[in-house]
């Protein structure tokens, strides 16, 4: 029996990126292969899941950890069946570094299915490509992970470009011009058509938030590479949502 450590599942509107507004059930996995200054995600491991009892009442039950495949695939279709459900997104942490379960009840699932993802670990991505709809991918500026990821991300894009793929971009006070630059140009070498996502950071602990005049600036910058270059926040933390 394939198991799992999840942190929470739930029923809420996609709070950022591409999709934002529409309707998803997440799948919240414990583990991160990464720390990010702005992290605002709890992803330790923990005793037990908390799945949502209603969709959308942010009321939950408690199920003990490591939860089995044949009950995550149960959760996610009774919720599904409460409200009509664009997608369901795989979340974390880092989802990839549960690959071989998200492979597992993938095929089970009755709707899109959704990755967020730090975009580092391609290896466990091309393993379950075929099995994933949609590619939400962080590029993580060296400013906020304290090293270059630059090449495993260019390769994880290569891959994910195969899918309906968007990137993000989580701006802050930090963010520098010359890793800005050299994000946008990886993506432009790879595909010009690539959604791009400027996401403001929202403040966190001693991460300052990014100024107007860098948002625009930055948003200017993207778009003498790039075709869609948006600006959306987190919305969801905007209306006090899950």
């Amino acid at each position: 029996m394939i198991e799992s450590n999840i942190i929470e599942i739930f029923s809420s509107i996609q709070g950022e990126g591409q999709y934002v507004g529409y309707r998803q059930i997440f799948v919240r996995f414990s583990g991160c292969n990464l720390k990010c200054a702005y992290c605002d995600t709890k992803f330790r491991k923990q005793k037990y899941c908390e799945a949502e009892t209603h969709a959308g009442s942010e009321k939950f039950m408690k199920i003990i950890n490591p939860v089995s495949a044949d009950k995550v695939v149960d959760v996610i279709t009774r919720l599904s069946k409460e409200v009509p459900t664009h997608a369901v997104s795989f979340t974390g942490g880092e989802p990839l570094l549960q690959s071989e379960f998200i492979k597992k009840i993938t095929p089970r699932i009755n709707t899109k299915i959704a990755l967020e993802t730090n975009g580092t670990l391609f290896n466990e991505l091309a393993d379950i490509i075929d099995f994933v709809d949609i590619v939400s991918m962080d590029i993580k500026l060296p400013s906020v992970v304290g090293k270059d990821l630059f090449e495993h991300h260019r390769i994880f894009i290569k891959i994910a470009n195969k899918k309906d793929l968007y990137i993000k971009i989580v701006l802050s006070n930090e963010s520098t011009k010359e890793e800005l630059l050299k994000a946008f140009q990886m993506i432009a070498a790879i595909s010009e058509d690539i959604p791009l996502i400027i996401q403001p950071v929202t403040p966190i602990a001693d991460v300052k938030p990014a100024s107007a005049e860098k948002i625009l600036s930055c948003q200017a910058m993207a778009s003498k590479y790039l075709r869609e270059v948006r600006v959306i926040p987190q919305t969801h933390k905007m209306l006090n949502l899950l």
